[in-house]
């Protein structure tokens, strides 16, 4: 059954795919958040496809706790599932992200007209000067920011080291910083074709005052906050 649906799922992300970059790019001409809403339209069908599809189902924890205003979103990542399920969970966001990424053919495409802050990690301090000024503007534009603090996407009941990058954009901007753990790992694993159904858990927790904070101590912070969490949500192996 596992294979079916993971087949099944496959196969509908091929035939969707390539008409909808089409309909991405003819929303060049729209204002940002406008067109984030028409392209964020792919991510909300394959959460949809997912549930229905693969079985893949999710809950959120703390929901009441996310700020009126855009904030800096800190979160575990360990599969695709979240960068497009967050997009559901949470107000219209963009991805920190190396620009790589928006190479990809069709899929790439459609990330660059989300206005993602895509920055050259070889570049040194000219990205992180990049990164906070592209920042400060997506803020005010009505954007929060999704940061994954590992860099990379790390295995259920693992810990990658925290890189101090997105609290230091969080610092730079004074932004609320929200925190987020879930265990997406375990259905939907990195670079798996096979996806088991079951359902995610997202725990958001207690917005922090970056003002308050170094990004050496907001960056402690939020590690001790979604590794505690982690501890339940997915139990080291």
């Amino acid at each position: 059954m596992i294979l079916l649906r993971s087949l099944a799922f496959a196969v509908a992300q091929i035939l969707i795919t390539p008409p909808y970059s089409i309909v991405a790019l003819a929303t060049f001409p729209l204002p940002r958040l406008a067109r984030y809403r028409v392209i964020s339209g792919w991510s909300h069908l394959t959460i949809w496809l997912a549930k229905h599809v693969l079985g893949i189902d999710y809950r959120v924890v703390g929901q009441e706790n996310l700020p009126k205003n855009p904030a800096v979103i800190l979160s575990k990542h360990q599969s695709a599932w979240e960068t497009l399920a967050f997009q559901v969970i949470f107000p219209p966001q963009v991805l920190v992200l190396k620009r790589e990424l928006l190479w990809i053919p069709f899929f790439g495409w459609g990330l660059a007209l989300t206005s993602p802050i895509a920055i050259d990690r070889g570049s040194g301090v000219r990205a992180l000067k990049r990164m906070a000024e592209l920042g400060r503007e997506r803020l005010a534009q009505g954007f929060w920011i999704a940061i994954f603090p590992e860099g990379t996407r790390v295995k259920p009941g693992e810990r990658g080291k925290y890189h101090e990058g997105g609290a230091w954009l969080a610092v730079q901007c004074g932004a609320l910083v929200v925190p987020v753990a879930h265990n997406a790992g375990l259905l939907w694993g990195r670079n798996a074709f096979f996806k088991r159904p079951g359902t995610v858990t997202v725990e958001i927790g207690t917005p922090i005052d970056s003002r308050a904070h170094t990004p050496e101590s907001l960056s402690k912070l939020v590690e001790k906050w979604i590794e505690d969490r982690m501890a339940s949500l997915c139990p080291r192996r």
